[in-house]
């Protein structure tokens, strides 16, 4: 599968520009929301600061005294209940912008009520995101300061998803280089994505790149036919990056280690496992020495590998008895899709609240889980067909992807039905699921594949034209309905546009 023919000069300025609209599009969008976002905006500032200082939290610390004046001062109300209003109705206009002798008591008191009650649950959390982060926190504090220094720090998302978008263009070629319409749909998903999670502070938006990477680089070691020091430990170092990203990457480096063994195993019947053995022994020890030293200084410092236990601790979670699993609600139908459909609509448009409220369609929800599964299922169809409309590397590339969202279902399935909820707000005992899908974004490069790719078996009787004026109208259904659901933010004096 080699790239270098598969891509016409006259391909790279679209997805040139597919690269410029996924970063316009999540540096709009980013400046529209103010700060802090329900996806636990202050916990991962506080983290960022912290790092920015070389201080890795050894157990679940109160604010950093850096981070606190920020969480005092710029957060607003809005995501969680109606804005503040002044007594004659107006909104009150946000509090740096009052003279600071009107404000000082104030912001002194939510100082103090952070001092007390805030807990960073995500102290044990992998340490990727937060040292890139630290990095451009560093640099923006050189040149700014206050509420641009905060969003600042959230643009950091507009490299990281135009670097996104490449990559999906990447890959797309990787796996299907005759193929334009999914060579150049792939990339056009990430660029128009509405996933709120883009428009925050967080780790997840890390977790489709570094997974990405990986799923490349794997497709490139299936096809070598005898495996090289240089691309074996590449791809180990990328799967180590997607582990350090967020522990949510666990299945989907499951599915990767059984590919990796079928590989193995595939260079041992046809009499190759001599000259590969220890380029494989290296990709080991690429993914595995990171993964190991980051393990240890969990276990040394929060008690367990993964650093998990503090925080279900600290939400107050309990394991349930392995014989209650099975009374879970997800076993039954409607449990069953509450969970798929949850999490393949927040997966592709996020979780965000507004005024206690999802940002979210009902109708707009039900058109993106029935156009998945719809395209999954003629994907998947495809390639039980005998024989197969696709090559040997591209049914290959089509099976890593099904494992990889299979895994990750499977992963927050087991999640679901393992943990009494307790009194915890989500999930909780009366939704007792993992639906947030931006906890499976790692898998988001081999998954648009899928989606590209059962789109283009579904309008397989159409010519070229056809299908880009199809893939064009739901570019458009996403960009416009993403606008219409949040336009009730845009307003917010507390975003970067009134500030």
């Amino acid at each position: 599968m080699d790239l270098g023919h598969a891509t016409g000069k006259s391909e790279r300025p679209a997805l040139l520009l597919l690269c410029l609209l996924g970063a316009a599009h999540v540096f709009f969008y980013s400046a529209a929301f103010p700060f802090f976002s329900v996806v636990d905006e202050q916990v991962h500032l506080d983290l960022v600061v912290r790092y920015a200082h070389g201080d890795l939290p050894r157990t679940l610390t109160p604010p950093s005294e850096e981070a606190l004046p920020f969480m005092a001062l710029f957060g607003t109300t809005e995501f969680l209940a109606a804005p503040v209003r002044e007594p004659d109705g107006r909104l009150a206009p946000p509090p740096w912008k009052r003279p600071m002798e009107s404000i000082r008591q104030g912001v002194l008191h939510e100082e103090a009520a952070y001092r007390a009650q805030f807990k960073n649950q995500e102290a044990a959390s992998p340490p990727l995101y937060y040292a890139v982060a630290s990095a451009w926190w560093q640099l923006g504090r050189s040149f700014l300061d206050g509420l641009h220094l905060l969003y600042w720090l959230r643009f950091l998302n507009v490299p990281l998803v135009a670097a996104l978008v490449w990559l999906g263009g990447r890959a797309a070629r990787e796996v299907f280089p005759e193929n334009r319409f999914i060579r150049l749909a792939v990339p056009a998903f990430i660029a128009c994505l509405p996933q709120t999670t883009f428009y925050a502070i967080n780790n997840d938006v890390l977790t489709p790149l570094t997974f990405g990477v990986a799923f490349v680089l794997l497709l490139k070691l299936w096809a070598a036919e005898e495996v090289r020091p240089a691309l074996a430990i590449a791809t180990g170092l990328a799967l180590a990056a997607a582990y350090l990203s967020k522990l949510s990457n666990l299945p989907l480096l499951a599915a990767a280690a059984g590919f990796l063994v079928v590989k193995a195993l595939r260079l041992f019947r046809s009499g190759k496992w001599g000259t590969s053995a220890s380029p494989l022994l290296y990709l080991g020890l690429a993914a595995a020495l990171p993964m190991a030293a980051w393990m240890i200084w969990c276990k040394i410092n929060f008690g367990d590998f993964t650093g998990s236990n503090s925080k279900i601790q600290f939400l107050n979670w309990a394991h349930k008895p392995l014989v209650a699993w099975l009374q879970h609600p997800i076993f039954s139908v409607a449990g069953g899709w509450y969970f798929v459909s949850h999490n393949l609509s927040t997966f592709w448009q996020g979780e965000q609240l507004w005024g206690r409220q999802p940002l979210a369609l009902p109708a707009v929800d039900a058109v993106y889980v029935v156009l998945t599964l719809g395209a999954l299922a003629f994907a998947l169809a495809a390639c039980l067909r005998r024989p197969p409309p696709f090559t040997t590397a591209q049914l290959t590339a089509l099976w890593l992807g099904f494992l990889c969202v299979a895994a990750a279902f499977a992963f927050f399935a087991l999640l679901s039905v393992k943990y009494d909820f307790q009194d915890c707000f989500y999930p909780s005992r009366a939704q007792p699921y993992f639906v947030s899908g931006r906890l499976m974004l790692g898998m988001l490069v081999p998954f648009l594949i899928l989606f590209a790719c059962g789109m283009d078996r579904l309008m397989s009787q159409f010519a070229n034209a056809t299908k880009f004026l199809v893939l064009m109208a739901l570019l458009a259904f996403m960009l416009v309905s993403e606008f219409t659901i949040d336009a009730p933010v845009f307003p917010s004096g507390y975003n970067w546009f009134h500030g």
